[in-house]
């Protein structure tokens, strides 16, 4: 369990860090491009840390697949950016191919 929690910990801080290069304005901003230094900063160690349990393709398949549907949903939230239905469509594959790896792969963790 306390893989996962590491992986979630790595998503958060990744999603954070560009959610503050969104509101950084092109780092023009400092408070908001410290954050994003600290965020991704986080991220790839606590990434690096899950890396000793999850092979890097599986890793890497849910830290990027989760980060990006996380930043769509703040992106709309936060920022008013909106979805067309291809993209939602997009975003719902790539959660169903991060259940399928959870769900069924023997290769999810090492």
């Amino acid at each position: 369990m306390m893989p996962y929690l590491i992986l979630a910990l790595a998503i958060l801080a990744e999603t954070i860090g560009t959610t503050a290069l969104q509101a950084s304005h092109q780092f023009t901003k400092p408070l908001p491009a410290l954050i994003t230094v600290i965020g991704y900063a986080a991220a790839f160690y606590l990434l690096s840390i899950a890396l000793k349990t999850f092979p890097v393709g599986i890793a890497y398949a849910m830290w990027s697949g989760l980060g990006i549907v996380f930043i769509a949903g703040i992106g709309f939230a936060v920022f008013g950016q909106k979805l067309d239905l291809p993209a939602i469509f997009g975003m719902a594959l790539i959660l169903a191919g991060i259940l399928v790896i959870n769900l069924f792969s023997t290769t999810s963790t090492h």
